[in-house]
């Protein structure tokens, strides 16, 4: 009895192992840029995402100060580096060209904000890029402490100070 049991959910483990090659292999599972993923794919990716951001992503208060000079500086670095993919202040009205044809499209930072992420997560998003998306790794291109300072004026984008707000204002694509 133990035996045809083991059995069935062998047969069954690769009998979806098969189908799953064979699906893939078929090409119905879309690979194009502009087609919307579906269930399992986006379960897949956010789960995978988020374990990895809990288990990996700083925890510990940033170490740059909130100061004007820095939240200035992060906005700076923005502009040269982000706003290509996610925009300026004007929000949806600054998607750039680039962000339109990107899969999944990159979030316009001042209409879907990241305000909320702790900023150990966008740390490690800035630092190591998101798989399969057009977030790429910047850790060979900036140093951790202008990702600290990237990471603090995407926390307080919404509520910056007027030096800082001016700045912002003045970004484009």
């Amino acid at each position: 009895m133990l035996k045809g049991i083991i059995a069935g959910i062998a047969v069954t483990i690769a009998a979806a192992l098969v189908g799953g090659y064979i699906l893939v292999q078929s090409g119905f599972i879309p690979a194009n840029a502009d087609a919307t993923p579906g269930p399992i794919e986006t379960w897949i990716a956010s789960t995978s995402l988020n374990a990895t951001l809990n288990r990996e992503a700083p925890q510990g208060p940033n170490p740059i100060a909130m100061t004007d000079t820095n939240l200035v500086d992060g906005i700076d670095l923005y502009a040269q580096h982000c706003a290509i993919c996610h925009g300026t202040a004007n929000g949806s009205v600054s998607a750039p060209p680039v962000a339109k044809g990107l899969y999944p499209k990159p979030p316009l930072l001042a209409t879907d904000g990241v305000e909320d992420d702790p900023e150990g997560v966008s740390f490690w998003k800035i630092k190591h890029g998101i798989r399969l998306t057009g977030m790429p790794s910047w850790k060979d291109s900036l140093t951790d402490q202008q990702i600290w300072t990237l990471a603090l004026f995407l926390k307080h984008m919404d509520k910056l100070p007027p030096a800082a707000q001016d700045a912002w204002q003045k970004v484009k694509n």
